[in-house]
């Protein structure tokens, strides 16, 4: 067998190929460079945080050098990715290249003289450590959660089109108690409101305090010096939130908070999927045809769910991924070892399929038409699920001493377990029944339409 030339470069995995439109914007925050300019940030803050306080025979930069410091993270491209590359294929230490490079920039600005105050008395970690809570924040902040809200607004939306529409529920895939379609979207939608304020609430911790979180070389150099109150104004004046009892490495508690979070998220996205896949497979829903689009190689009539499927699979993967990091990065030996260092950097892919699957969501729910004929047909063919109706008003009716019956669920049973019961014989069994007259008219005026309780207040919020 003749084996195939290889291919030109092409990206493994299909989050940076097939779907890369869609992820791309993770790519600013969690990608490799994404993460290296966070560093650059890090570090040129930190300068300018021991010149700001005179620290170490310094002084204040002026205003423009600061600005040109800022430029080295603000304007950070192409270029800096390639010196860092170049650097790192050297030193084999991706946090040393930075450093170098921040080096390099402050020769070219004229500003050697607090060239040494870079990285002063850091280890890795307070960069990496620093640079992790602030892309984190910035990715979940300013991507995933503007896509998750994206979903919940649909969500809000159709509930509130759709609060009026009954339709048969399915208890253990059963027929049972009608509701409204709009309630039943607007529970996953309070749903994921509820864990959004979860996540809302999340802490981005960093710490900033030496090799093993003592701040012994800081002491060393600068003994007279705050350190621990210098570290969290620093931390905290970038935005994020400062830990200070540490080993060598932030402890990463807060990353499995929120990752356990995001995956709680997923887990409901996950039972939106399936319950949509379901509702279209029952016919409650249509979906909308495309213009070109493809549903089946070899069945033209079909519109395959293609958009919750897809959704259905990202989010298991999300969340294998997810709980990966819970559980790895909750653990390091001793003072620290180096099983976070790779599985950090497969954050972004973790948020990736999960930014996939809200793509989909959002764009499924906008592709389907609500089919009120099926509710309705679905609804009369149903008439049994009166029953839970008629033997609860006639326990009451015993209770006020308007009836005699002696049990209800029995009779009730008797009537409709395992067969379907149709309006004139439901209504044949209500006339008979020995109660009052103004509840026997109100089980009367019943159907499995109008069996909806407070289904569409609900839904309206």
């Amino acid at each position: 067998m003749t084996t195939p030339t290889s291919l030109p470069p092409q990206p493994l995995s299909p989050l940076d190929g097939r779907y890369r439109t869609a992820t791309a914007p993770l790519a600013d925050y969690l990608s490799e460079s994404g993460l290296n300019r966070a560093r650059v940030e890090v570090e040129v803050e930190w300068l300018i945080a021991l010149t700001d306080r005179s620290l170490l025979g310094t002084s204040p930069l002026a205003d423009n050098d600061k600005e040109r410091l800022r430029g080295l993270y603000r304007d950070f491209g192409q270029e800096e990715i390639d010196w860092l590359a170049e650097k790192e294929a050297v030193t084999r230490h991706d946090v040393k290249a930075v450093e170098y490079l921040v080096r390099d920039r402050l020769t070219a600005l004229g500003l050697d003289s607090i060239a040494e105050l870079t990285h002063f008395a850091c280890t890795s970690e307070d960069i990496n450590s620093t640079a992790y809570a602030l892309t984190v924040q910035r990715a979940v902040t300013a991507v995933w959660r503007p896509a998750l809200v994206q979903v919940i607004e649909k969500l809000s939306e159709l509930a509130q089109e759709h609060a009026d529409a009954p339709m048969l529920s399915h208890t253990h895939g059963q027929p049972a108690t009608p509701s409204t379609m709009g309630k039943e979207l607007a529970v996953f939608a309070w749903r994921l409101e509820r864990v959004l304020r979860g996540i809302d609430a999340s802490e981005y911790l960093a710490k900033f305090s030496g090799a093993t979180g003592t701040w012994s070389a800081h002491l060393a150099a600068a003994p007279d010096a705050d350190w621990p109150t210098i570290s969290r104004e620093f931390i905290e004046s970038l935005g994020i939130d400062f830990n200070p009892l540490t080993t060598q490495i932030e402890s990463h508690d807060w990353q499995v908070d929120l990752y356990d979070r995001i995956r709680h998220a997923g887990g409901i996205l996950h039972n939106l999927a399936t319950d949509m896949w379901t509702y279209i497979s029952l016919g409650y829903f249509t979906q909308i045809p495309v213009a070109g689009a493809t549903g089946s190689s070899t069945m033209p009539h079909k519109i395959n769910p293609i958009r919750f499927e897809n959704a259905e699979a990202n989010l298991e993967l999300s969340a294998a991924l997810l709980g990966s990091l819970s559980t790895t990065l909750v653990t390091s030996r001793l003072q620290r070892d180096l099983t976070d260092s790779t599985t950090q950097r497969n954050i972004g892919v973790a948020l990736g399929h999960s930014l996939l699957a809200l793509d989909n969501l959002r764009r499924g729910l906008g592709e389907v038409a609500l089919a009120r004929d099926v509710l309705l047909a679905d609804l009369d063919r149903n008439w049994e699920v009166l029953a839970e109706a008629i033997q609860t008003v006639i326990r009451a009716e015993v209770v006020a001493g308007n009836s005699s019956i002696s049990d209800p669920y029995a009779l009730l049973k008797e009537l409709t377990r395992g067969h379907r019961v149709a309006g004139p014989e439901l209504a044949e069994f209500v006339n008979g029944l020995d109660i009052g007259d103004e509840a026997k008219q109100r089980l009367l005026a019943l159907t499995p339409q109008t069996y909806t309780g407070l289904a569409e207040q609900l839904a309206r919020g």
